[in-house]
């Protein structure tokens, strides 16, 4: 949308919690806005003198931004965890360049650690506010044009505030009925409950969102009809779903309609991996150098799917960022963006709580951003993409190695309209030097490559154990997952995600687990798989 054509936002404050309109100006934090100006001398506040602060300065010795192949490197043979082990992290020494963040400035203005260790008001330092609205202005293109930005320390103090800002003790709030926990667990003490959505394959369902807010009884319900949603529209945690421009825009109309706030929390957004394909269908490809340019940025950032404040006119999006998963989850440093009222009240929540985030991490990571520009930012972005991508396609082809997989398509659930994989035992027949492997009919487990994120989202049929009775469902996941810690290897356990008890079908007999391939080196996700079949198939009672 032009800068013509964009609106300003409408007032939207009806929704803000009687605590958040409690909430005044910190005294000392509305004394900071005259502490920088010219000739002022400043006796008001309790500031440290800089000269005592015992670094005198910081140095680091950041990637390169395009440390990272924008193709796949790893072999399509079944020793692929061999070369990247051996070849892709020891083969080439890291480039790296020198920065350095010195006590006072060289010139006016410049990052320093005079000002970014100070008491400072809630709001980023100036450095990074420009390359962040820089970048939101590029990347998510908001739809309305009074848009700001304010940073936090990360998604979950950013949802925490968000819940605070906007929602009252008895008030329910909209989410996937498969979610982040975390999310739920900062609400739930304030009497704020979870109201689970339905899913299927791109996330949250328009139609039962529709449904759930065009029949609500207050009465029956005991709770006012949510004016809230919760949402990861992108990697959905757990699931791993990825949401359409078609089903943003129903739900964003669906909003409209019933005046619903959207709290878009979004760190997996940069992890868009693509559809999943087998080894043997994947054709190998060179790996350019992809040094950062403006074109390729571009190109790249088209590729996205657009966030909710592409198509927000109104103002009703609270965007969550954070660079928790892109450059370190120990920077505690994220971001909103959304209206300028909401903004100016989740400011001063922060005031007299976290301030701002930890000075240091502010100040290194203002620095590397602003050391690499804008598009080496987004060089970066685009190699830790197919790095995210190389490591769900290796843990998929373990499983593919371990289990017979049968892709069929998925006709109902939160993976309907995607083909589902189903995994049953591979029984070795040894006919003289060689092993042939002949699929059992019972299915142990099911799942879905995820198309972002870092997670495959797992269903175990636990109607298909020999001693299945119903019910049993809760009792027989837990023993699975016992087991596979008492062998080494630990799964999330699915009942931990679901949004509360409503959001579990009582006549579904499948269990959930929600896996990882973000972290452990290649040889290990192999070896953990090759755990996990040995005790499923133990647990299953099949044949080895």
């Amino acid at each position: 949308m032009s800068v013509e054509k964009r609106t300003q936002s409408i007032d939207l404050s009806h929704h803000l919690s009687e605590l958040s309109k409690a909430r005044l100006t910190s005294p000392l934090k509305g004394l900071m806005k005259y502490f920088n100006q010219p000739g002022v001398l400043s006796l008001a506040g309790g500031l440290p003198s800089p000269a005592y602060f015992p670094v005198s300065d910081i140095s680091a010795n950041v990637l390169v931004p395009e440390s990272f192949a924008l193709t796949p490197t790893e072999s399509s043979t079944s020793l692929s965890w061999l070369w990247k082990l051996f070849g892709s992290h020891n083969a080439t020494k890291e480039r790296t360049q020198a920065v350095t963040i010195p006590k006072y400035p060289a010139v006016k203005g410049d990052i320093s650690l005079a000002d970014s260790l100070q008491y400072g008001p809630a709001v980023a330092q100036a450095q990074l506010q420009d390359f962040l609205k820089h970048f939101i202005s590029e990347v998510y293109r908001p739809a309305f044009g009074d848009w700001t930005v304010l940073i936090d320390t990360g998604n979950t103090d950013g949802w925490s505030r968000a819940v605070m800002t906007l929602c009252n003790p008895g008030e329910g709030v909209l989410c996937e009925e498969w979610t982040y926990p975390s999310a739920m667990a900062s609400m739930i003490p304030f009497n704020i409950q979870p109201v689970p959505v339905a899913m299927d394959g791109l996330g949250m369902k328009s139609d039962d969102l529709e449904n759930l807010l065009s029949r609500w009884d207050p009465v029956s319900r005991q709770m006012p009809r949510p004016h809230v949603m919760y949402i990861v529209p992108v990697g959905q945690n757990p699931s791993g779903s990825t949401m359409s421009v078609a089903r943003k825009k129903q739900i964003y109309d669906i909003c409209v309609k019933y005046d619903v706030i959207i709290v878009e929390d979004d760190p997996y957004y940069f992890l868009q991996l693509g559809m999943y394909t087998s080894k043997d269908d994947r054709s190998p490809s060179a790996t350019p150098s992809g040094k950062p340019s403006a074109d390729e940025s571009k190109r790249y950032v088209s590729t996205l799917t657009p966030s909710f404040l592409n198509f927000d006119y109104e103002g009703r999006v609270i965007r969550l960022d954070t660079f928790s998963k892109t450059i370190a989850p120990g920077s505690r440093l994220g971001w909103f963006t959304c209206n300028p009222v909401f903004a100016e009240r989740l400011e001063r929540q922060g005031e007299t709580s976290a301030q701002s985030p930890c000075g240091f991490g502010q100040a290194v990571i203002t620095k590397i951003l602003t050391h690499w520009t804008y598009d080496g930012y987004i060089r970066w972005l685009r190699g830790l993409r197919t790095e995210y991508q190389q490591r769900r396609n290796f843990f998929i082809d373990c499983l593919a190695e371990e289990f017979h997989l049968d892709a069929v398509p998925a006709v109902a659930g939160v993976w309907e309209g995607c083909i589902m994989y189903q995994a049953s035992s591979r029984v070795k027949k040894s006919t003289g030097m060689t092993e042939k492997y002949s699929a059992q009919n019972r299915t142990m487990f099911s799942f879905v490559p995820p198309v972002a994120g870092m997670f495959v989202w797992m269903r175990l049929h636990l109607d298909q154990h020999p001693s299945f009775a119903p019910g049993d469902r809760d009792t027989l996941e837990t023993k699975l997952w016992t087991k596979l810690g008492e062998n080494g290897v630990l799964f999330g356990p699915g009942w931990m995600f679901a949004a509360n008890a409503m959001a579990v079908d009582p006549d579904d007999d499948s269990g959930h687990f929600r896996i990882s391939f973000s972290n452990v080196e290649f040889a290990d996700l192999k070896k953990a798989v090759t755990i996990f079949g040995r005790v499923i198939r133990e647990f299953f009672q099949e044949d080895l």
